[in-house]
């Protein structure tokens, strides 16, 4: 028997529309390129939506096709994020970061009608025009004022296109399964790989992500994503916050932490969202100007696991650190470190101690963790296995790419994440590491992260990544590549002292060496890869 009630399709744009009803004269604030503070609100946003959506099926655009943007976070990519997929059509983030190569490719297999793209990154499509399809249409992110010489041929003006087109235009009916945005991995093996969302797995998200952070999200409290829009739909927040009424600070291109503290405190923003790297940045800022921001409250952490001591330093100016975890594969939230009672009520030093966690899982979202033969293993908080995802807002696939599809999905439909991780009694999960970042040195491995969170509590040490070199006697034993703390420069001896009594002697670092600053991935993560290229031959006592 089935139920009688009325059956209509989840839709983006029914966020936004939403918002331009009830929450019309909430602010969505920018930096903008010309380093100017530009307020917008989301009644304004809703018109200037249905004029680009528009805008765009006057240039063709129909259902399924990709149009791509190639932007840093302000209030014209929040825009595209509804116009885009408003109309039917798929909005493709693309990641500046990535390589030529990749840049290449993920335009190319997505086959993009349009690029938006901001004037930072002319230089960029200039160099690639040859290598983009020959159809493609470019559209600057800018007003006719800041309009620039490219060579760019027929380059359009974003303003201008808005220009074009009225208000008047009613959102198209279509099935909630339809695709609405894409964005790919970085990759650091082959190409890589698109992760192609749903209209209903992207409200779905949007709405556990309220249930789950509800502290974070509602009516005038400000959040600033430091997380990029171009990077798996932003965590979330573009869909999230016009759900809720909450006001959002985009930063621009500027996010060192002198420019990060600036737009904090001027707006006294709550919430803030990013990775461990650009926390570091802010706590430095924090540290030269004797203050946090002013209404700073709450940081979400997630991109890579956050040391115990930025944690500590951050709980310590009264300001919540809330872990995040999850991929472009899982749209992204999967789990959040959140305490509730009853663990809110513990001493101080295991509060913190559970905040290092990733946290549990989100409403939606299954997890479970198995041996390398399948066998799944029990959540006790010891057994280590390979960590799998379920649910409504996980990927089941890649787009177009049956092979790298075939190889994460297992034969009970389980998304393997390529993370190692513990999931306890109570369902903490702990990412013990990545599976291609784990050491295994005479056949026992040891946890890159456990060293590295260790490492960072050293007071003169600003950051650290360990890695695996290979080893004639144990086939890999770790290196410890070290960032001092300006003016510092902690000896391996002071290193080793640091770790000992936590760590047994054959888990210890052979060898530290210095660097001025580690290399990042397209996605702001430390890239051991590029740290094991460069230190492949680096020679270890045997």
């Amino acid at each position: 028997m089935h139920g009688m009630m009325m059956d209509r399709p989840l839709k983006i744009i029914d966020i936004l529309k939403f918002a331009e009803e009830v929450h019309p004269t909430q602010e969505i604030i920018s930096r903008t390129l010309q380093n100017s503070i530009h307020t917008t609100n989301y009644g304004e946003i809703g018109q200037r939506a249905r004029r680009m959506s528009k805008a765009l099926v006057s240039m063709g655009i129909k259902l399924g096709d990709r149009v791509a943007t190639l932007a840093w976070n302000g209030y014209r990519h929040f825009e595209l994020y509804f116009a885009i997929s408003g109309l039917g059509a798929v909005c493709h983030t693309i990641n500046p970061r990535l390589s030529s190569e990749q840049l290449t490719y993920v335009v190319n297999h997505a086959e993009d009608k349009i690029i938006f793209l901001d004037l930072t990154f002319i230089p960029i499509v200039e160099a690639h025009l040859e290598k983009f399809p020959s159809t493609t249409k470019y559209v600057l992110m800018t007003d006719k004022e800041n309009m620039p010489e490219c060579n760019i041929p027929n380059v359009i003006c974003y303003e201008d296109l808005i220009d074009r087109a009225d208000s008047d235009y009613d959102w198209p009916e279509f099935p909630e399964d339809t695709a609405s945005s894409l964005c790919y991995t970085s990759g650091t093996t082959g190409n890589p790989k698109g992760v192609l969302y749903s209209h209903r797995s992207t409200v779905l998200h949007a709405l556990l992500a309220c249930v789950t952070l509800s502290g974070s999200f509602a009516v005038g409290r400000k959040i600033l994503p430091i997380v990029p829009l171009f990077h798996a739909n932003a965590w979330g927040i573009p869909y999230s916050a016009p759900l809720t009424g909450t006001s959002l600070v985009f930063p621009g291109a500027n996010l060192d932490g002198a420019s990060v503290y600036d737009l904090l405190n001027q707006n006294k923003v709550f919430s803030a969202w990013g990775v461990p790297t650009v926390w570091m940045g802010l706590l430095d800022e924090i540290k030269n100007r004797g203050a946090k921001p002013e209404g700073l409250g709450e940081m979400i952490v997630g991109g890579s696991a956050a040391a115990k001591s930025l944690i500590e330093a951050f709980e310590n100016m009264d300001v919540t650190v809330i872990h995040a975890w999850g991929m472009t594969e899982t749209s992204p939230l999967g789990t959040t470190g959140k305490l509730t009672p009853p663990y809110t009520e513990l001493p101080r030093e295991q509060q913190i101690n559970l905040k290092g966690k990733q946290g549990r899982k989100v409403f939606m979202v299954d997890l479970k963790i198995t041996d390398d033969e399948g066998k799944i293993l029990p959540h006790d908080g010891k057994s280590v296995g390979n960590l799998f995802c379920r649910g409504n807002t996980i990927a089941g696939g890649y787009f177009n790419n049956e092979e790298a599809s075939k190889a994460v999905i297992d034969k009970d439909g389980w998304f393997g994440t390529g993370d190692v991780a513990t999931i306890d009694e109570e369902g903490f999960l702990v990412l013990t590491d990545r599976a291609k970042d784990l050491i295994k040195s005479g056949g026992e491995w040891i946890s890159s992260i456990d060293l590295e969170n260790m490492v960072m509590a050293h007071p003169d040490v600003e950051n650290c990544a360990v890695i695996a070199i290979p080893h004639e006697k144990w086939d890999e034993r770790p290196l410890l590549v070290v960032v001092p703390a300006e003016g510092k420069k902690p000896s391996k001896e002071e290193l080793i002292e640091h770790l000992s009594g936590h760590f047994a002697k054959w888990q210890m670092p052979d060898d530290v060496v210095y660097e001025d600053t580690l290399p990042l991935t397209a996605t702001g993560k430390v890239s051991k890869l590029t740290l094991r290229q460069k230190y492949e031959k680096h020679i270890l006592a045997s």
